[in-house]
């Protein structure tokens, strides 16, 4: 890999990324800063993504660097709105360093032989209802309690507490779903590396 993919366009929206989570997490405190940076920080999310695919700047450092920010910037918040926070961020390192140690950066398009409720949500790079639901799960609860406990809903959106209640569990659920994935993936790495140790033993 030339010094040049650091360079690459996804790359610098990256970049670009850090520094708004940066930045989010000096003002977590002010909602009506907070709010408008991280969520762009996961709107680019989406756009580097597509300009990688679009300037055919794909690399494994670009992958690599993609998750990073958002376990980064997802573990940021979690700490910041519970206690317990540091659990849901621990988890999603876990995953991370399960999926690209074994698979590299073509981590999502390598469970064909998983069971087919995995399947269901990884497949089409997420592009279906169960894999929407796990992705909203992932990226919108945390920003959804956030702005359910700072009043964020109620005060600038004017949504009933119902509302933010039905909200916080339809992206529970989302969120559960996504442990489950990621609980699958922990579980399959571990009897990799049991596998692996077998293989070594035997040679």
């Amino acid at each position: 890999m030339g010094f040049h993919v650091f360079l690459y366009v996804p790359n610098v929206i990256g970049y670009i990324r850090i520094l708004l989570v940066l930045i989010s997490w000096i003002l977590y405190n002010y909602p009506e800063n907070f709010l408008p940076l991280y969520v762009l920080s996961i709107i680019l999310d989406g756009v580097d993504g597509w300009a990688a695919r679009r300037l055919q700047q794909t690399s494994r450092f670009g992958a690599w660097l993609d998750v990073v920010i958002d376990n980064v910037g997802r573990g940021m918040l979690w700490n910041m709105l519970y206690d317990w926070g540091w659990l849901v961020s621990s988890v999603e390192w876990c995953v991370f360093v399960c999926n690209h140690n074994a698979r590299g950066a073509q981590w999502k398009n390598t469970f064909t032989e998983s069971p087919v409720w995995v399947q269901a949500v990884m497949a089409k790079g997420f592009k279906t209802p169960l894999g929407i639901l796990t992705i909203a799960g992932l990226h919108v609860l945390p920003v959804w309690l956030y702005g359910y406990q700072h009043e964020v809903l109620s005060q600038a959106f004017y949504a009933p507490n119902w509302l933010q209640i039905l909200g916080i569990l339809v992206l529970a659920a989302g969120r559960l779903l996504g442990f489950a994935v990621e609980t699958w993936c922990i579980v399959t790495h571990l009897k990799f590396l049991s596998l692996d140790e077998k293989e070594e033993k035997e040679n």
